[in-house]
């Protein structure tokens, strides 16, 4: 009788045991497999699958930054030469390129150089002949904030330009005063656009208003009076305004 309570009670141990490995004895630490360290038969083995791995195993590609730079274009202004024609009676001539960097597709550097000269006249009173070069630098945004990685975009920006030139001015005695340099500098803000018409080819608009830095005092004589024209701004005046049309070809 004894002996039949010792063995149930050994049993009893035995399932108790047996139990409580197949409960307690599991290992639950996450590990890294590698050639060095295994995984035993009571552990269990948990796998950290990164994002960019897929269930068929290929990892896929994540996409690529846009880069800062994204070309350049190089522009003839058309319209300014138009213009200064127009007004002028062909008297006048204007020529003018330009060059705009695209960062980040948001941002435009942008550089124009041109040169201007002929004759013209301020009213009846002030007859003027001369020529000299003339030089902006500033930057635009495209403010449009859907797609700005198209090719197309809307310019909004500033610029700083000055001129240096020799002319000279005639009165109404017809009595050529003697020939002079200089130099003058003016602000523009400029609203304008440019637009991909075929792989590499850009047409554009740009509307100017100029601000004159150099300004005289009032009530000078015809001698003591700056030259009346200014080669990239127009007529001498406080205020002037401008319009080009261009084309231009990426690089």
């Amino acid at each position: 009788m004894k002996g039949r309570w010792i063995a149930i009670g050994l049993l009893l141990l035995g399932a108790a045991a047996y139990g409580q490995t197949d409960t307690t004895a599991v290992d639950t630490t996450v590990v890294t497999v590698s050639e060095s360290v295994a995984p035993t038969r009571d552990s269990v083995v948990v796998l950290h699958v990164p994002d960019s791995v897929v269930a068929s195993g290929v990892t896929e590609r994540q996409p690529k930054k846009a880069s800062i730079y994204q070309g350049v274009i190089v522009k003839l202004d058309l319209g300014a030469a138009a213009l200064a024609m127009g007004v002028s009676k062909a008297r006048m001539q204007q020529w003018e390129v330009a060059a705009n960097v695209r960062l980040k597709n948001r941002f435009y550097p942008t550089f124009e150089l041109g040169y201007a000269g002929g004759t013209t006249s301020q009213g009846d009173t002030v007859s003027y002949q001369g020529h000299g070069g003339f030089f902006r630098i500033g930057c635009d945004i495209n403010p449009l904030k859907k797609h700005p990685e198209r090719p197309h975009a809307l310019l909004v920006g500033v610029r700083l330009g000055t001129s240096v030139q020799g002319a000279r001015q005639g009165a109404t005695d017809a009595t050529w005063r003697p020939y002079k340099k200089q130099a003058d500098c003016w602000g523009e803000i400029v609203l304008g656009c440019q637009v991909n018409i075929v792989k590499g080819l850009y047409m554009g608009w740009m509307g100017r208003l100029k601000i004159l830095f150099t300004r005289e005092a009032e009530g000078l004589t015809t001698d003591q009076m700056g030259l009346v024209y200014i080669p990239g701004f127009g007529k001498r005046g406080d205020i002037g305004y401008g319009l080009c049309y261009h084309i231009g070809w990426k690089f």
